[in-house]
């Protein structure tokens, strides 16, 4: 399979790895998910999969590799590596036209070329993939967890120095206090309930954490990325949101409406955003445009049309 390879994805490769990523998914959909199901299983169809706004974001911000086979893009590889030594595999897809050829088995082996210093692999698969369990195991992963609908996998390189390593240890209920801890990796780590305060945690990466009921006060979060989160039920007090940007954010349906109350939205600019059933009441509108009108001009000929009785 000397016609397979692996390179870093541009954002020039957005639309093509879009429309493969849709076909591969959507074919996987049809074999597995039945017609009738109403049930979203995101491992068959993960969120933003059919989005070249999602494609672009996961070039810029994650390590996105497109798969060459015979020199053209046969499907590709995105990836979150985490403190170096760890990776998931967020995403693997194949155009369904080319497989059952063995692509995918020598795409992660070159990945794992691709990446010598990292010592585990994670990814999760549908529990109703059947034929993932088999790839996956054949390539050396061993499951680690499952549920009725999710497997999880792990494989383990052990190329790191076990002196740097502390595993399997309860370290439950300790204080570190003015500790030098720059550099660390925390993986598999329960740290629940625990505390940071007063304390430089700036270019951390936190990755695939479930941080629900997680407290963020008093924190500096100033050029920081948050993408690809879950925040329903979430609330945002008394924060600093200058410059922020919100990109393809979804409500996913059914959720409740996002509530802005005595925010100061001056100068805000929405583009391309679905404003459906929105409502704005006692609120400051003058200078506001839609679509380059003057909202206060509208009220205006609206007024006259009312007091003019037509």
């Amino acid at each position: 399979m000397s016609e397979v390879s692996i390179e870093k994805a541009a954002l020039a490769d957005s639309e093509i790895l879009t429309s493969l990523m849709k076909e591969t998914f959507d074919a996987e959909a049809r074999r597995w998910l039945a017609d009738s199901d109403p049930f979203r299983d995101f491992n068959i169809q993960p969120p933003g999969y059919r989005s070249i706004h999602m494609t672009e974001y996961s070039i810029q911000e994650l390590s996105y590799y497109k798969i060459l086979h015979q020199d053209k893009i046969a499907g590709g590889l995105i990836l979150t590596i985490s403190g170096n030594i760890y990776g998931r595999i967020d995403r693997i897809f194949v155009s369904p036209s080319l497989q059952g050829k063995g692509i995918g088995s020598k795409a992660l082996q070159l990945l794992e070329k691709e990446f010598p210093q990292v010592t585990s692999w994670e990814l999760e698969t549908s529990s109703r993939q059947l034929n993932n369990h088999y790839f996956y195991e054949k390539a050396g992963f061993q499951k680690v967890y499952e549920s009725e609908d999710e497997f999880c996998y792990e494989k383990r390189m052990d190329s790191e120095d076990p002196s740097v390593r502390v595993r399997n240890q309860d370290l439950s209920g300790k204080h570190y206090e003015d500790c030098r801890m720059a550099g660390s990796k925390y993986y598999k780590v329960d740290l629940a309930s625990s505390s940071i305060g007063n304390s430089n945690v700036m270019n951390t990466h936190f990755s695939n954490c479930n941080m629900s009921g997680t407290k963020f006060q008093n924190i500096n979060f100033r050029s920081s990325l948050l993408a690809d989160l879950n925040l329903s039920g979430s609330r945002f007090d008394h924060v600093t949101m200058g410059g922020v940007q919100f990109k393809d954010t979804s409500l996913d349906g059914n959720e409740t409406p996002l509530t802005f109350e005595r925010c100061d939205l001056a100068g805000v600019r929405m583009a391309g955003c679905s404003l459906k059933g929105a409502e704005i009441d006692q609120c400051d509108v003058s200078d506001m445009k839609i679509n380059g009108i003057s909202v206060q001009a509208l009220f205006e000929a609206y007024e006259r049309t009312v007091n003019s009785g037509r």
